[in-house]
């Protein structure tokens, strides 16, 4: 109890759980009890709507460079935000030499969520709900990113040296994407969608694929009618995975513990709501 729109996990080795509050405070939660104090060293956040502070995540080297990295929406000074990634350094208590190691070009907003690949590259999302920003290649809206730990653009991004395409851009043509997972067996990074109304996806992210968004979707706009005339068409990736009606599904996971054997592999994701119910959060097995 205690916490106001959490947003994300991350479990240190000695137990603790970082936890994000969306309104920019990172908070501990030790041996089962809520540290009232939050966290010092969070950068501050432009936390209007649904922006704010979001993801969570570790290095994978974490126990030699006790490195910690979080997306928020950064302020720019005129009313508007941008995703970004701040890294900082774990104390036991705070963080320390925060710096962002990454800023997402202006108005790139919506969700941000991040994760570690097998080779140690950091996939990280940014939101493209609106306008036609996800089919933009000159633009971060709307895509999956990859980048070095430290921010800068590994030379193997398939756009990189290509003429207006942002160097950062793995993937484009998402929505807004609310979970990212790497597949413990093949390395593949699984990233996970709201669709607008109807046609939240899970896609299984391959580099320099386009996802379609908005020009294709199984959802329905706001008001009623189909976001497209077709479903998909040549030269877009097909999801793994759509829910109609929406479930709002939000992070995702793969089992990967030995407790519970049977489901060893399988991926869970959140649902924030069922049908259009308010407050009917939910919890999905997906057997793969």
């Amino acid at each position: 109890k205690g916490l106001a729109h959490r947003w994300s996990l991350a479990f240190l080795p000695d137990g603790t759980i970082l936890v994000t509050e969306r309104a920019g405070r990172l908070r501990a939660v030790r041996n089962g009890v809520l540290d009232p104090q939050p966290i010092a060293g969070v950068p501050g956040v432009r936390a209007v709507g649904l922006s704010g502070l979001m993801d969570v995540a570790l290095h994978p080297k974490f126990p030699e460079n006790h490195f910690i990295y979080l997306t928020y929406t950064k302020p720019l000074g005129d009313d508007r935000g941008t995703v970004a990634l701040a890294r900082g350094v774990w104390t036991g208590t705070e963080l320390t030499d925060v710096r962002d190691v990454f800023v997402a070009a202006g108005g790139s907003g919506g969700a941000s969520r991040i994760a570690f690949g097998q080779d140690g590259t950091l996939y990280m999302t940014a939101g493209g709900g609106q306008g036609n920003g996800a089919q933009d290649p000159n633009s971060h809206a709307g895509k999956v990113l990859r980048l070095r730990d430290d921010g800068t653009v590994p030379t193997d991004n398939p756009f990189v040296g290509r003429s207006g395409y942002k160097p950062e851009v793995f993937s484009l043509g998402h929505r807004n994407s609310l979970g990212l997972a790497v597949h413990p067996g093949s390395g593949e990074v699984w990233e996970n969608e709201n669709g607008p109304n109807g046609g939240d996806e899970i896609n299984i992210i391959r580099a320099g694929r386009n996802y379609g968004w908005p020009i294709v979707s199984y959802g329905r706009t706001y008001p009623g009618p189909w976001q497209s005339e077709q479903f998909w068409q040549k030269g877009f990736e097909q999801p793994a995975v759509i829910w109609v009606p929406s479930i709002a599904v939000s992070g995702m996971m793969f089992y990967t513990g030995d407790r519970l054997p049977k489901w060893k592999g399988d991926v869970f994701v959140g649902g924030m709501r069922t049908g259009e119910v308010p407050r009917t959060g939910h919890l999905e097995r997906i057997l793969i």
